[in-house]
């Protein structure tokens, strides 16, 4: 009986081997696991860790491995303080070797369409470890799924005067390298795991989302992908960005980096204070900066933005509006859009706000605080998050539209059963777990049957634009494309995905109005 036994466990064994799933590519073998009819490959090196000398250095190419690479848990997320309360928090140990990706595929891909997830944390947080980030849901459905990390804070984002004397056209937007870095590896490796470089989409939220509409309009990454998905990403002017070097009329980032530099006793150009800095760890350098302190300056009216993208004249050009105006952008498709309750990361200028909208401060007064009693706290904010979000997300779509590409433009308004308070509408971030399909890893037990369809109408409409370019499909509400004169969207509501009239129509037409007019005036 015991011979028969440790033969049963030696074959068990020896078979969940020979159908563990594992795929070749140039720098090595990755050996992944499969369950629900997915395989998952996780910890796949995309560029050599970018630590010693390599520190603020552009992403090198992966040393080869030989044998067979584990490929059953992440990578370390980027380095970062993580934040505290984060529903996207991620469970590796952060490392300054981070330059990893993730690929979910379903049993039996071959040449399916990609979608490439970009994180989001404002640039200083984050990571693809998340669990709500899990492709699975998304990969059974017939769509490969990747997610990578890239460097954050001011490990990815850094102009020190010396790293800008020492290598002037491979310094600054380090993260958005990585990004650049990693979808040239799916380019180049997708077909191993069944996908179609031909069919990349980017996706992403909040900071993954700028850095959708960065890529969408960088020179550095055209031709790597056909169609893209911004959530809570801005539109008009680039989240946190700051300008590389200028006349100190605004904060740069070389500036910005010197006195930080200065605080651990480091000044200068000069080589030793570029290898000074290297040498600092890098705990050190991310040590107090994370998201809600980045925020926190940001609502109270401060632009340092330390640790994030900046106008390098190579991979970022401009803002977002002056790529879209100049036709400079990658002419995809795009869905793009907002929660109902998003940040409000741009005010106007105090102490009259309502002087911003020039001929039509008076209409805005009516519209923004209708009867006068309202809290000037409340009205701020729903007036900054026009400015910083739902009006840019149009703007989007109508330069979208008018370069000749469909797109599509969405508010998403649902909250989960259990909340408190589910008429306010959804915050910032809220969609993520709904757009995996993800919900039960988001609210476990509290998650609901309308949580549920809440999350299957969001992915299947994810998945039908990453499969088709188009995110309509059968059992789905109509998604009409984008109209630029009407004021019309795809709301995801308590009840549904509901196509009809943007709930903040007269908002944003009076903001959308502002902006123009100020762009028109500055040509």
């Amino acid at each position: 009986m015991n011979r028969l036994l440790v033969a049963l466990l030696i074959a068990s064994l020896a078979g969940g081997a020979a159908h563990a799933p594992t795929v070749a590519i140039p720098d090595g073998s990755i050996r992944g696991v499969s369950a629900d009819g997915v395989s998952a490959f996780k910890g796949i090196p995309y560029a050599a860790p970018p630590v010693d000398e390599l520190r603020w250095r552009a992403p090198q190419p992966v040393v080869a491995w030989n044998g067979v690479r584990d490929g059953s848990g992440f990578g370390h997320d980027c380095m970062q303080v993580p934040a505290t309360g984060d529903p996207a928090i991620i469970t590796t140990t952060p490392s300054e070797d981070c330059l990893y990706l993730n690929v979910w595929r379903p049993d039996g891909a071959d040449r399916l369409p990609v979608m490439v997830w970009i994180h989001g944390g404002g640039f200083v947080n984050g990571g693809s470890s998340a669990r709500i980030y899990d492709g699975t849901r998304l990969a059974q459905r017939g769509m490969i799924v990747v997610s990578l990390n890239y460097r954050l804070g001011r490990l990815g984002f850094f102009a020190h005067p010396a790293l800008l004397a020492a290598q002037p056209k491979e310094a600054g937007n380090f993260g958005l390298m990585d990004q650049i870095a990693a979808l040239r590896w799916v380019r180049d490796n997708i077909t191993a795991f069944g996908g179609d470089p031909d069919k990349v989409t980017l996706v992403g939220e909040s900071a993954g989302g700028a850095s959708v509409l960065s890529l969408v309009t960088s020179p550095a990454a055209t031709g790597l992908f056909r169609g893209a998905m911004v959530l809570s990403g801005g539109g008009r002017v680039a989240l946190f960005s700051r300008p590389m070097t200028g006349d100190g009329a605004v904060p740069t980032a070389a500036d910005t980096d010197a006195r930080y530099a200065k605080t651990l006793g480091i000044e200068g150009d000069a080589d030793t204070a570029l290898a000074a800095l290297r040498a600092v760890p890098g705990e050190e350098l991310v040590e107090g900066w994370t998201l809600p302190v980045l925020l926190g300056g940001v609502f109270r009216g401060e632009q340092r933005y330390d640790g994030t993208p900046m106008v390098d004249g190579t991979i970022v050009t401009g803002t977002p509006q002056q790529a879209f105006a100049a036709g400079a952008q990658t002419k995809v498709p795009i869905i793009v859009g907002t929660t109902a309750q998003d940040l409000p990361l741009q005010m106007p200028p105090p102490p009259d706000p309502m002087a911003w909208f020039g001929e039509g401060a008076a209409a805005a007064a009516k519209v923004f605080n209708p009867g006068g009693g309202a809290p000037a706290e409340a009205v701020l904010s729903g007036l900054g998050a026009d400015m910083s979000m739902h009006e840019p997300a149009r703007f989007v779509a109508r330069s979208v539209t008018a370069a000749g590409r469909p797109a599509w433009l969405y508010r998403f308004s649902y909250v989960n059963e259990a909340a408190a308070n589910r008429d306010a509408g959804a915050v910032h971030g809220e969609d993520v777990a709904y757009l995996f399909d993800n919900v039960e890893l988001r609210y476990g037990a509290a998650t609901t049957d309308a949580d549920r369809a809440a999350g299957h109408a969001l992915a299947g409409y994810l998945v039908n634009f990453v499969r088709t370019g188009d995110p309509n499909g059968p059992e789905l509400p109509a998604w009409p494309k984008f109209d630029a004169a009407k004021f019309e969207l795809m709301n995801f509501t308590l009840e549904g995905p509901v196509f009809g009239p943007d709930p903040r129509a007269a908002r944003i037409e009076l903001v959308e109005r502002a902006f123009d007019r100020a762009a028109q005036a500055a040509r």
